[in-house]
């Protein structure tokens, strides 16, 4: 009997078959667990494509290349200039006056004092419009130019002005002394004493001779002293330097 009933299910292949209880009613078939239609498993996601590297690797070495070439054009252009404005500061502080460099280091009241003698300095050495002036030519100007010098020097002497004969004579001056020797301006100045006995003075038949910077006044001068009158012939020679007539040399005689 065991062996019927199971040769009986082998032998049920059809699902919908069903058998009848006891009762009269048919039973539904359930299908077992290994009877169930088979199902094939989920297909599987595609696998993605390994993604290749080497192109970023390419193009990132490719950048840095580039940006080695472009910071080396910069550094081409930049360096030589840096060499250049470094070249002419160092040419500028080669060529500045060492007085500048000697003045930076000293306080500020020496360094005044300094830029106030170089600028001096400077200011003589420059020539002055009045360097540039050219000598007059005109012959009656410049006779009455020296007539006005004549009676400036005249009255400097009587007074022993030593001021005012530095300013008249020429540093290159040379006259004649009371006793016939040469003399230089520096003892003129310095043997000059007053004359207390002169009173008056005047100047007569002056002539001028005008050759380019050079200037020969002739003439003679009549002088009161003490109710006496005293005669000097003379010949005064100057030079126009730093815009005016400076007297470089001098020759007086009595005459009576």
């Amino acid at each position: 009997m065991a062996l019927a009933d199971a040769a009986d299910e082998t032998t049920v292949v059809s699902p919908s078959a069903g058998r009848s209880s006891a009762s009269g009613e048919s039973e539904v078939y359930v299908p077992r667990d290994w009877q169930r239609d088979y199902q094939p498993p989920g297909s599987f996601p595609p696998a993605t494509e390994r993604r290749r590297t080497w192109p970023w690797v390419v193009g990132i070495i490719g950048a840095l290349l580039l940006g080695l070439v472009g910071l080396g054009i910069v550094l081409a252009l930049l360096v030589p200039k840096v060499f250049r404005n470094k070249n002419a500061n160092n040419a500028n502080v080669a060529t500045a006056p060492s007085n500048s460099n000697a003045s930076a280091t000293l306080p500020n009241s020496n360094s005044d004092s300094n830029s106030n003698t170089n600028s001096a300095a400077n200011e003589n050495s420059a020539p002055t419009n009045r360097e540039l002036t050219p000598p007059p030519t005109d012959s009656a100007q410049v006779l009455s130019t020296l007539n006005d010098i004549e009676n400036d020097w005249t009255e400097a002497n009587i007074n022993a002005d030593k001021r005012k004969l530095d300013y008249i004579l020429a540093d290159d001056y040379v006259g004649t002394a009371s006793d016939g020797r040469s003399q230089g301006k520096a003892e003129y100045i310095k043997t000059i004493e007053r004359d207390t006995v002169i009173e008056k003075w005047n100047f007569e038949d002056l002539n001028v001779s005008l050759r380019g910077d050079r200037a020969t006044l002739t003439g003679r001068i009549r002088i009161q002293a003490r109710g006496q009158a005293v005669v000097y012939s003379f010949t005064d020679k100057f030079v126009w330097r730093d815009g005016r007539w400076q007297a470089v040399g001098s020759v007086v005689e009595q005459k009576e």
